[in-house]
């Protein structure tokens, strides 16, 4: 495939409305030449076919692009993610399914442009979850025509958007919140005022660093102890407890023991009561 930066390169060097204007000089091509070029890149990996389907589908992603110009990012940048995204679609057409080009790419587009806005739109992510996701951008539409929500506009966009009214205020939330850093004041050793962070005033209840430590020693102890007491049983009494008792996935009863050892189930149990008294004499000295 075309190298990615002989395309990314148009928006990342020089004016952008001359990239533009490079763009949309590109003739748009007509159904019999799309699926020419196509075929030629499907079947024999032509390279200049892929440049020429790539060109003239520039403006097709600067048409895209446009409707994210309300988060706030670069729209050059926006551009170049739909590149990749229109290349990446271009690299798995097929000219015999009978769709356009420009149908089958919008999806690829969309998708890596939706990446770009979610991990620069703020420092901290707004929508991880593929629901999220499409919460959050189907969001941002419906707030443009609704403003902030009340509780019967809350109830009518969830209906909308096939989701519970709690989702719908909680991804408003996180849309409304901002970004805080934890170092708010100019790092400058000749100010005056005292440099503090808000990470300084921060306090995690839910976590007890020394009692973790504390519970992985003791089940280390433990473990060890058991181990060394496995050790003065003899091999068929050890094979009895580990069957029993320390086998989670997969233990078996009485029965199955003494058919394997050709022993009644009852002489079993004993083996097993007089090893469990050996086991805790040992794990208790």
């Amino acid at each position: 495939m075309i190298n990615k930066m002989q395309i990314l390169s148009l928006t990342a060097l020089g004016n952008l409305d001359a990239y533009i204007r490079y763009a949309n000089s590109w003739p748009m091509l007509s159904a019999e030449e799309e699926k020419l070029l196509a075929e030629r890149l499907y079947y024999n990996g032509d390279l200049d076919a892929a440049k020429t389907l790539i060109l003239s589908h520039l403006r097709f992603v600067i048409h895209i692009s446009r409707n994210y110009s309300g988060y706030g990012l670069p729209q050059a940048d926006l551009i170049q993610e739909g590149n990749i995204g229109l290349m990446k679609s271009i690299r798995r057409f097929n000219p015999e399914v009978g769709v356009r080009l420009v149908s089958f790419a919008v999806h690829w587009i969309k998708s890596e442009i939706h990446e770009y806005v979610l991990r620069n739109w703020r420092i901290v992510k707004v929508a991880t979850t593929k629901s999220q996701r499409k919460l959050f951008f189907n969001l941002r539409k419906t707030k443009q025509r609704l403003g902030w929500f009340n509780e019967n506009e809350l109830r009518i966009v969830a209906q909308e958007l096939g989701v519970c009214s709690e989702d719908v205020r909680e991804m408003e939330c996180r849309m409304s919140a901002q970004d805080i850093s934890f170092n708010p004041f100019p790092d400058d050793e000749s100010s005056d005022r005292k440099l503090t962070t808000v990470m300084t005033h921060l306090r995690d209840n839910t976590s007890d660093f020394a009692n973790g430590v504390e519970e992985d020693n003791w089940e280390m102890h433990a473990t060890n102890k058991l181990t060394n007491a496995l050790r003065i049983l003899d091999k068929r009494s050890r094979h009895i407890i580990r069957a029993r008792w320390l086998n989670e996935n997969n233990k078996i009863t009485l029965q199955e023991i003494a058919n394997g050892y050709g022993i009644s189930a009852e002489r079993v149990r004993q083996l097993e009561k007089n090893a469990m008294k050996k086991l805790r004499t040992a794990i208790e000295a």
